[in-house]
Parts: structure tokens; C-alpha cells; sequence
């Protein structure tokens, strides 16, 4: 790998206020970013507006995860759902701004292996860079497989289910082949209109219909179907792995806060309303994804107009996969803003191998709930909240108890880190236990996963 005197990796030297973003940004300029100079650049990279940035981050977080929410509340219960829905997504909103306090400090970040250097040099580089590439394949394997989901609902099973998935992995590749984020984010309004309208008919066709009416407050679960539960609502806020290859193409990397609140405002709002709705009228036996609990037809037509969302979010998450490898490649290099054919030869032969990695996984793991459950206990349960934790006791380390909100503070972020190691324990016993008893997983099968 090319590397440049301008992104030699050196300690760093200067601590900035972490309360103060301006002072966090008047650093050695060969510690700025990944992407360096870009004034007389071919391919410009840090052009992002936040609400550019904010709308990428709705649609690479919000598709998939809402549309498991009705089948956890009917998991927990009403009241103790939106308990765990409300504490979650609080956490991640909090989790979500110590990831841009990491960025402020450590302005040359874009990744989470990045992250993962500065605090376990080259050794933690490695190991978080691995599974970072590890849980974006799996997150656009679920997509494909969620694809496929909605192709057999559509046509009634048209053909065999590994053509449905053949076909999204082919779009979601041509899809990805925009090498900048600015590009990616009008497909991201798409996006979220088709999810939103996708929801909203789902919410209205239930409504009309009432397939069930066992709702129940507080449902008598055991742990095993309790925290397959939790699982589900960690996962509709999995998004916070792309954050820093998203901070990286800002324009001004402090707006990162209004497009984390952008985020963080549509999504509570939006997953508390259509898992209320959905399940109250749909009942205990919500379907995952909750698309297919409404009428035959309703349910056709709500997978038909998801259909960009079910697409567009997994090639945003795959879009910052494939710009982490990338940059690994040429980072120093003045290829990055290059549009020669190595530099598109390069990008392109990244993202087919790892659409065709994810097209495997999907295949062989052809259920929607339980593909969710290994991720979230796999990668979610770190990305998301333990590494937060972590992240926030290096930057404070030696101040963890030097005043009361400190004394909170670090509190807090263990607190964090021990629910991450939870939900990663917990997590994976659920998911393995559910993979081996569902008689219907046979992988690489051609039959109706719908």
C-alpha cells in the first residue's frame, strides 16, 4: 500500500477541547483528513452538506430497521417495547455524537479502523477494520435478502428465490458505482419517500383490515424470544459504522451534530409510530418484515414502492464498505481523485466481490429475523454502543473522575460498553439457536421465503 509523508501515521500531539469544536479543528494539517488537498482535485470528495449528510444516515439506518419493530413489540409487549425503543435509541443518539467528538479530535478518521488505530495501534487498526468490512456485508445481505422477500410476495413466488437475489445483487452493484457520497445522496431522498409511503400504506392497510386484535401491554416472554426482541430494535439503529466514512465527506465535519439530530428526529418518531399502529392492529402474529402483514394485495404494493429503499440503503452501506477498501489501496496517493481506468477498474472490482460475498451470505441465511439477530449480536452491539464507550474513555483518559459530570459521564460509558458486551453475548446464543431450529432456513434454496 502507497503511503504519503502527509499521512504518515504519528502520535498525536495536540489535545483539543472537546467542548469547543472550532479548537478541535487547529491541528497539523498532515492530520486533517484521508482525502488531503482537494482544490485542483479530478474527484472531489469532502463536498457534502449536513443535510445531505443527514439524509444518507436516515436511509442507510431507517429501511430495514422499522420494518422489524412491529414483530419486537409483539415480542415484549407494548409497554415494555417502547421502553427498550426509547432507552436504545436515546443511547445511540448519544453514542452516535461521541463518534463525531472522536472525529473532532482525531480529524483524520474515516473509518471505524481509523478509530480503531488511535486507540490499539496497528493490531486495532486491523481487527475493527475486519469486522467493520465483515458487518457492511452482512448488512447488504440483508438487503438482498429482503429484496428477495419482495420479489416472491410481488409475483406469488415468480422463480426461484436465488434469481430474485441474483437480480438485486446485479442493481445494487450498478447502483454503487458513483465513487463519491454527494451522488449517493439523491438517491437517498428516494429512499426515504419510498420507505415512509411504504409505511404509511402498511399503517393504513392494517388499520382497514384488523388482521389481529390479541394486543397485549406487557407480553410473558422468556429470554430466549424476549431478546430476539431486543435484538430487532437494536438493529433499527445499526447505522452508527458509516458515520465516520459519512463525517469524512462533510464539507464542515462540525455539522455532523445537525445531521445526527436530523437522523435521530425522523427515526424515533418514525419507528414508535409504525410499531404502535402496526402492531395494534395487526397483532401478535406481525410479520418480520412487517410489510407482509397487511393484505395480499396492500402487502404487493407496499413491497413494490420499498423497493428502492430495500435497495438504495444496503448500496449506502456498501458505498462506504468499498471506500474503506479503496482508501486502503491508494490513500496517499493521487490516484484517489483520479478517474483513469485503474482508479474505476479498482472501484468496480471492489464492489462486485463484495456484493457477490453478500449475495452468499444471504443465500445462506434466508431468514429475515434471524439474519437480523447475528448482526445485531455480531457487530450492531459494538458499532453502535460498546465502541462508543470505549472511544469516550481514551479521549477522557485521566479525567474520568475529576469532576461530578465526569464522575457521570465515565458512569455512563461503561455502562455502555457493558451493554454492548451483552447484546454481543446474548445475542449470539439467540441468533445461533434460531438459525439451527428454524426448519424452514435451508440455504441456497430456490423456495418461497416470503
Amino acid at each position: 500500500m502507497s503511503s504519503s509523508p502527509a499521512l504518515e501515521r504519528k502520535s498525536f500531539d495536540v489535545t483539543p477541547d472537546l467542548n469547543d469544536p472550532e479548537k478541535s479543528l487547529d491541528i497539523p494539517q498532515y492530520r486533517q483528513d484521508a482525502f488531503g488537498d482537494e482544490e485542483f482535485a479530478e474527484v472531489k470528495y469532502k463536498v457534502l452538506k449536513w443535510w445531505q449528510c443527514g439524509l444518507l444516515m436516515v436511509a442507510e439506518t431507517v429501511s430495514l430497521g422499522v420494518l422489524s419493530l412491529p414483530a419486537a413489540v409483539a415480542g415484549l409487549g407494548l409497554v415494555p417495547a417502547i421502553l427498550v425503543l426509547i432507552f436504545l435509541g436515546s443511547l445511540a443518539t448519544y453514542t452516535g455524537y461521541v463518534i463525531g467528538q472522536m472525529k473532532w479530535k482525531y480529524p483524520h478518521i474515516s473509518t471505524m479502523a481509523d478509530a480503531g488505530e488511535v486507540i490499539g495501534g496497528k493490531w486495532g487498526r486491523e481487527f475493527i477494520g475486519g469486522a467493520q468490512i465483515i458487518f457492511f456485508v452482512f448488512i447488504m445481505s440483508s438487503h438482498l435478502l429482503t429484496f428477495t422477500v419482495a420479489m416472491n410476495t410481488i409475483t406469488n413466488h415468480g422463480t426461484c428465490s436465488i434469481v430474485f437475489g441474483i437480480v438485486g445483487m446485479v442493481i445494487s452493484f450498478i447502483l454503487s458505482l458513483p465513487r463519491t457520497l454527494v451522488k449517493m445522496s439523491w438517491l437517498s431522498l428516494v429512499s426515504f419517500g419510498s420507505i415512509m409511503t411504504a409505511v404509511l400504506i402498511v399503517m393504513i392497510g392494517v388499520g382497514i383490515t384488523k388482521p389481529g386484535d390479541d394486543v397485549v401491554a406487557v407480553y410473558h416472554t422468556d429470554l430466549y424470544h424476549g431478546f430476539s426482541a431486543v435484538c430487532n430494535i437494536v438493529f433499527a439503529f445499526c447505522g452508527h459504522a458509516a458515520f465516520f466514512g459519512l463525517m469524512a465527506e462533510l464539507k464542515n465535519p462540525k455539522d455532523f451534530t445537525k445531521s445526527l439530530c436530523l437522523l435521530q428526529g425522523i427515526d424515533m418518531a418514525l419507528y414508535i409510530i409504525a410499531a404502535l399502529v402496526i402492531y395494534r392492529y395487526a397483532g401478535s402474529d406481525v410479520t418480520s418484515p412487517a410489510l407482509g402483514s397487511a393484505s395480499p394485495i396492500v402487502a404487493k404494493v407496499a413491497y413494490g414502492i420499498a423497493l428502492p429503499t430495500i435497495v438504495i440503503a444496503g448500496v449506502i452501506n456498501g458505498h462506504v464498505a468499498f471506500k474503506y477498501v479503496y482508501l486502503r489501496i491508494f490513500q496517499g496517493t493521487d490516484r484517489m481523485h483520479k478517474r483513469d481506468w485503474v482508479a474505476w477498474g479498482s472501484w468496480v472490482g471492489i464492489a462486485f466481490t463484495m456484493w457477490v460475498l453478500a449475495w452468499i451470505v444471504s443465500a445462506a441465511i434466508p431468514v429475515f429475523s434471524n439474519l437480523l439477530s447475528l448482526i445485531t449480536a455480531l457487530f450492531a452491539s459494538w458499532f453502535t454502543y460498546g465502541l462508543s464507550g470505549i472511544f469516550w474513555l481514551f479521549m477522557n483518559k485521566g479525567l474520568w473522575f475529576s469532576s461530578p459530570k465526569k464522575i457521570a459521564l465515565t458512569a455512563l460509558n461503561f455502562t455502555i460498553i457493558a451493554i454492548g458486551a451483552a447484546l454481543c453475548g446474548l445475542g449470539l446464543w439467540v441468533s445461533g439457536k434460531a438459525i439451527h431450529d428454524n426448519p424452514s432456513s435451508a440455504s441456497f434454496s430456490c423456495a418461497n421465503n416470503a
